[in-house]
Order: structure tokens, then sequence, then C-alpha cells
């Protein structure tokens, strides 16, 4: 890990202090905070869905830019380019090096994309194009093992060339990589980070793994950032991999997937998180609502039903959440109340149960510069069930 990474002295007299060090010997398995059940709607009223762009490989992020092009990552280590709605057949970058070519990042490094691992989250400079940057998250293997990073690329039409290194040495390996990357209000870069499967990671504050991160468009840290010397925004995290600004407060949400039965045997309890600036939001110490202070609690989980959450967006006031084995894109009315969050109804679209969906795995949904809302299915990734023109990208049309 780089050394500009490491936490201060600093760090760890404020992590004594906000009991960050405390470990529980058994879990807290809390109950869900939000009163809201949920509702199945596998035709949702006054929504149509528009094929867009199909023929992809377990697409993991797609964005607008603001001529009128996208771009979308493909896993296996592929940025595409979408033209007039149209996928161009040459990538617009490919990540990898394992054929001897060198690749975009060249120095030894290939691809991991195995598991969950691969290319995943993208994101754009907040001054695109007057700083044409595109910015992309991966696995890698290199010499040390199994890592994850942030690379910056320059846009050269329908091609991108390699620009730097942004964030290093992010722990990796086949499963819990997080891999989500925004860039928040205030123009700074966020990465969602996972824990593979090292719980302690989520908690200790100088790993990298398990946590939010908050750099500046070059790979600094900021001099706000909660402790001194580090990228670490909020820990205690499983495996985030969806992260969105309220349109009106400005607060970070997240979704995080929750245990499959390393924490006391217990499954399902994924979340969605309001992240607090310092946070330690619980895992693996708690799930659900844990009456404790030193806890950020989630407004949703779900105890009983496993809903795996990945990319989350807002549209039209409410958040909108696709899930993967759950396969259902879930509409979220959320209102302020008092310091935080009601709760008010939870739909799951396109879904008739727990896991029957006509649209399979969803891996990102994305309000798109036309005011529709655009969802990516994630079929083809290992775990789904490939379908005619898998995988693709959906347009909603929604009334109203």
């Amino acid at each position: 890990m780089p050394l500009r990474y490491l936490a201060a002295v600093a760090t760890a007299l404020a992590l004594t202090e906000t009991g960050a060090t405390t470990v529980y010997a058994q879990p807290i398995l809390g109950p869900a905070p939000q009163a809201a059940k949920d509702v199945y709607l596998p035709n949702p009223p006054g929504v149509a869905l528009v094929p867009w762009v199909t023929g992809l490989e377990a697409p993991w992020s797609l964005v607008f830019l603001p001529d009128g092009r996208a771009l979308v990552s493909e896993r296996p280590g592929r940025i595409r380019l979408i033209e007039g709605g149209a996928l161009r057949p040459e990538p617009y970058a490919v990540l990898d090096s394992s054929d001897g070519g060198g690749g975009l990042l060249g120095f030894a490094v290939r691809l991991a994309a195995s598991g969950e691992g691969g290319l995943m989250g993208l994101a754009l400079h907040p001054r695109f194009p007057a700083e044409p940057y595109v910015y992309a998250m991966h696995t890698y293997r290199a010499e040390g093992g199994t890592r994850n990073r942030v690379v910056r690329l320059k846009d050269e039409g329908r091609r991108a060339s390699f620009d730097r290194v942004i964030v290093d040495g992010i722990p990796g390996a086949m499963f819990h990589n997080g891999g989500r990357i925004a860039f928040g209000p205030e123009g700074m870069l966020y990465v969602t980070t996972g824990e593979i499967f090292q719980q302690a990671l989520a908690r200790d504050v100088t790993s990298l793994g398990g946590k939010i991160l908050r750099v500046t468009p070059e790979g600094a840290i900021p001099p706000d950032n909660p402790f001194p010397g580090s990228p670490v925004w909020s820990y205690g995290h499983r495996n985030p991999q969806g992260i969105a600004w309220h349109p009106e407060t400005r607060e970070l949400f997240a979704s995080e997937h929750g245990p499959s039965g390393e924490l006391a045997g217990q499954t399902a309890y994924d979340e969605v998180n309001v992240v607090r600036k310092g946070g330690n939001h619980g895992w693996p110490d708690a799930v659900g609502v844990s009456g404790r202070r030193d806890f950020v609690d989630p407004i949703v989980a779900w105890p009983e039903v496993t809903t795996p959450p990945s990319g989350i967006a807002f549209y039209r006031g409410d958040l909108y959440i696709a899930t993967l084995q759950s396969v259902a894109l879930i509409r979220i009315s959320v209102r302020r109340a008092g310091p935080g969050y009601a709760v008010e109804r939870i739909e799951r679209w396109f879904a008739s149960g727990a896991r029957e969906g006509s649209l399979g795995r969803l891996r990102d949904v994305v309000a798109g510069p036309d005011g529709k809302l655009y969802i990516l299915t994630n079929n083809r990734d290992g775990r789904g069930r490939p379908r005619e023109g898998d995988d693709k990208i959906v347009r909603l049309d929604i009334g109203g």
C-alpha cells in the first residue's frame, strides 16, 4: 500500500476515541429499521421497457458523456463505446495485458476477471470535457497478489489512452471487491471497496478494504477527510456496490451486500445506508439496527429476504436499486424526517417473487441525460441464466 495511504498516529488515536477498536464477541443481529413492507410489481403501471443496447458481456457500469456518447464497462476488461444509441464493434479501451501486448495499463498488470473481480466502476471527471478524463476501477494480478485500483484514462474520441493510477493497494480477491466509483457534489472521487471475505479489514481503518474511500481527482488525500493522511471516508462495510447523493440534502447513500453465512450462519441483511463521515457502519459486528451509538444503522435492511444490491440512483426523488439474486429493480420512496429519513414505500419492479424476475440479474441503474432511467442486466456474469440479447441495457420510459 502506498505510504501516503497509511493512517497517521492521529488516526489511531481517533479510532480509540470513537470506539472503533471494539470487537464484539457475538455479532448483533438487529431488526429492520423500516416499517414498510416490500410490494412486488412484475408489471409496474405506467412503465415501458425499451431495448437500447444488446450483446454485452457482464456489463458493470454505465456513464453518459455530455456530447451524446456513452461508455459501458464489461467485467472481462473492455470499455465499450455507444454512439447514437449503437454499440461500436471495437472497444474504446481494453484494460488487460494477459495477451502479452501490454494493454492500456502496461507494467506487467493482468486483469483478474474471475468470480466478482475484473473491470467494474466507471466515472467521468466532474469538469469533463475540459478535463477529458474517464476513471475506471479494476481487479488485477501482479507480483505480491491480487489487488484493486482506480486508474484514469484520457478520452480521445473513439478510444482512450492510459493517463495515471489514482488509487492503488486496495485489497482484491475473487469475491467482495466493491467496485463502484463516482464523483460527489463537491468534486471528490468516492470509491467503494469490499473486505474480500476478511471481516477484520472492514473495522481496520489502516486497511483500504471494506471502506468507502474519498480522494481528489488526482488521487490526493483531501484535507477534510476524517482520518488524517488516509483516503478512508467511512468503514465497517462488507461489500458496498452502489453510491448516490440525495438530490436535495446532498447526503451520500450506499447499497451493501449482507452476510452469506459467515456471520453466525446468518444470511440476507442486505442494506441501504446513509453514509456518515468517519462513521463505522457496523460490519462485521452488527447488521440491521444495532442500538449502539458507535455504529451507524442502515435506513433499510432485509433480514429475511436475500436482496444483494448493486448500483443505485436517485430519480424523481426516489431511490432506485439494481439487485442481483433477487432479480428486481427496487424503488424506495424516502423523505427527510428530523435528522434522518423515513422509508414510506418499497417496490420490487419486474419481479413476482424473491428470485423470480423477467429481466434477471441487474447490475446498475443510471439516470440518463434524456430524463430516462437505464438498467444493465448481468445474466452473463457466471451466476445468471442468459436470455435472448443478454447482456443488455434497457431504457425505462416512466409515465407521470
